[in-house]
């Protein structure tokens, strides 16, 4: 299978640079970044920290210097090159990395042609934004996963938690349950590989890492609701899961 080609075409005046090395990994999980641009007026000291990660990670600067004040200057540059990759044929999706709404008629106009977009942005991203891509993935997330990285070298008893972004809600139970119903075949079964790309389609922004999982599977078997059937593929000891809906049985 051809692993996607992705441009990741970062704004460096709405996201931070503390987690750039975690984030391209986590590009990495959904294809190659062959094209890597991060967008500023490099002139000023407010992105001063970008310049000592740009060499490490490869990352080409563009400078878009500010014409007016109080303006994003790197909006229209990335929306700008955004177009002109896109015209060229030569990836197959976009990340987008910011947390400012501007980019949403670019996420649509991307995916309308397409593309896979997958956007990146702190908490505090727009939901129109959020909504725009195929999926979005909380910094957030990715500053917790480092912080449990280096928690393994302490003695098991000292180690914390991380803290999850969000609790698992009503909603998110409901959103979850609700899938497992729509994928079900008669018997009420469901593949777990298929849920999770079912819920992005719904929710872009869904991840189990918000929650304080690492994976779909374990946040299923934390709520609790869903008989869990394991079943032998025959191949390399690979098992496919499936779950359906716990039957409760009426009090008499």
């Amino acid at each position: 299978m051809t692993e996607d080609k992705l441009a990741v075409l970062i704004d460096a005046d709405n996201v931070p640079y503390s987690n750039v090395k975690e984030m391209l990994e986590e590009i990495a999980k959904n294809g190659t970044p062959t094209i890597k641009r991060i967008y500023a007026d490099w002139t000023k000291p407010t992105v001063s920290g970008w310049k000592n990660v740009l060499l490490e990670n490869a990352i080409t600067p563009i400078q878009q210097y500010s014409y007016t004040t109080g303006k994003n200057s790197s909006d229209s540059a990335l929306i700008i090159d955004a177009m002109d990759i896109l015209y060229s044929g030569k990836v197959n999706g976009f990340c987008i990395v910011s947390s400012d709404s501007d980019f949403t008629r670019l996420a649509t106009r991307l995916r309308e042609a397409g593309m896979t977009v997958i956007g990146f942005g702190e908490k505090k991203t727009p939901q129109p934004f959020i909504s725009a891509c195929d999926k979005f993935i909380y910094l957030e997330i990715l500053k917790t996963v480092t912080v449990e990285t280096k928690a393994t070298t302490k003695p098991i008893a000292k180690q914390k938690k991380a803290e999850p972004i969000s609790k698992v809600d009503a909603i998110t139970i409901r959103m979850i349950t609700d899938s497992v119903n729509d994928l079900a075949d008669e018997s009420g079964w469901a593949f777990l590989g298929s849920l999770g790309n079912f819920i992005l389609k719904k929710k872009p922004e869904f991840d189990p890492r918000n929650y304080g999982f690492p994976k779909l599977y374990t946040l299923i078997k934390y709520i609790n609701k869903f008989e869990i059937d394991e079943r032998e593929t025959g191949i390399n000891n690979i098992r496919h899961i499936y779950l359906r809906q716990k039957i409760t049985s009426a009090k008499t």
